[in-house]
């Protein structure tokens, strides 16, 4: 109301203002004229605040929901980011957990498969041994010129004792056996003492992981790599050696390791989950950019695994920070 005043009396005095000098000698018919219309502009105003007062009303009211239309739209994006965010998490955790099994059932069945090769390498061990003890312990033929009775069996024996390479009294094919003997054997000791059993060391490597002495399964696990560093046990070994560098919090020594995977076992079943664990020690390690490019390079090289899936749950979430 003070704001319409205002207008009001300052729109009179600009018309008072407006106004010509009115001389003295002016007819008093005039004067009641000039109050008629001065009368009518200051309706007109009033009549014109009144309109503007009403719009600015309209808007203010218009303004007033919009601004709350908005503040409701935006605390429902905020519950709606919340809960995606939630979402994610919860699925992140549950392909943790997922990946941590699925990893565990291949350490078994690569334990598994380690076992049976090296029962079927036994089994082939005993075979070879038994056809050798057999062919040994084999039934000889009678000489040449015995008599059943065994009378003239005398003579045959002692020229067959007067060959040379023979004992006396025994056949020659009997006095082979002895000598056959492999003699490759005797350098069998020394390879070992070079190198350990492959398998041997191997399952023993995973025995220590999965019993947290990490320790001896790194020793294990190294001397796999040293050895037999062309055999697809020796990238196995390299992953667990990176995953107990990554549980001791090493980082640097995790992507030491998880480069050896990828550049020298990339085919390898474990080479995706070495490549995501490397996008997870970089950003701890604090490069956010490198692990997204490691998630990134997953997704390009092993687009059909699990670890493709947490690499693209993982980039989701980086990007929302």
């Amino acid at each position: 109301m003070a704001r319409t005043n205002r207008f009001r009396m300052a729109a009179m005095g600009a018309l008072l203002l407006a106004l010509p000098a009115v001389p003295a000698h002016a007819a008093s018919k005039e004067i009641i004229q000039i109050q008629t219309q001065v009368q009518q502009l200051v309706e007109m105003v009033q009549r014109l605040q009144s309109t503007v007062d009403s719009h600015f009303g309209q808007m203010e009211n218009l303004v007033q929901q919009s601004t709350t239309s908005v503040t409701q739209m935006s605390a429902a994006l905020n519950a709606m980011q919340q809960k995606l965010n939630a979402q994610a998490d919860a699925t992140s955790g549950k392909m943790d957990t997922v990946s941590g099994q699925v990893q565990t059932m291949n350490d078994s069945v690569d334990e598994l498969k380690t076992r049976l090769d090296k029962l079927q390498t036994q089994l082939q061990t005993l075979q070879s041994e038994m056809q050798t003890v057999q062919a040994q312990t084999a039934p000889q033929q009678p000489a040449a010129g015995t008599n059943p009775d065994g009378a003239a069996g005398q003579a045959p024996a002692s020229a067959a004792g007067s060959m040379p390479g023979s004992a006396p009294g025994m056949a020659p094919g009997a006095a082979a056996g002895p000598s056959m003997a492999p003699p490759a054997g005797a350098a069998q000791p020394q390879a070992a003492n070079q190198a350990p059993p492959l398998r041997d060391t191997y399952l023993g490597g995973l025995r220590d992981f999965n019993a947290g002495h990490y320790d001896a399964a790194m020793s294990e696990f190294g001397d796999v790599a040293r050895y037999y560093p062309n055999d697809t046990l020796a990238g196995n070994a390299e992953y667990y050696l990176g995953e107990i560098a990554f549980r001791q919090h090493q980082y640097k020594d995790t992507i030491k390791y998880d480069d050896a995977v990828l550049a020298n076992f990339s085919g390898n079943v474990k080479a995706p989950a070495a490549q995501l664990r490397k996008g997870q020690a970089l950003v701890m390690l604090g490069e956010r950019a490198a692990g997204m490019r490691e998630y990134r390079a997953l997704l390009r090289r092993y687009p059909a695994t699990p670890e493709a899936v947490q690499a693209r749950s993982r980039l989701n979430a980086l990007a929302r920070r």
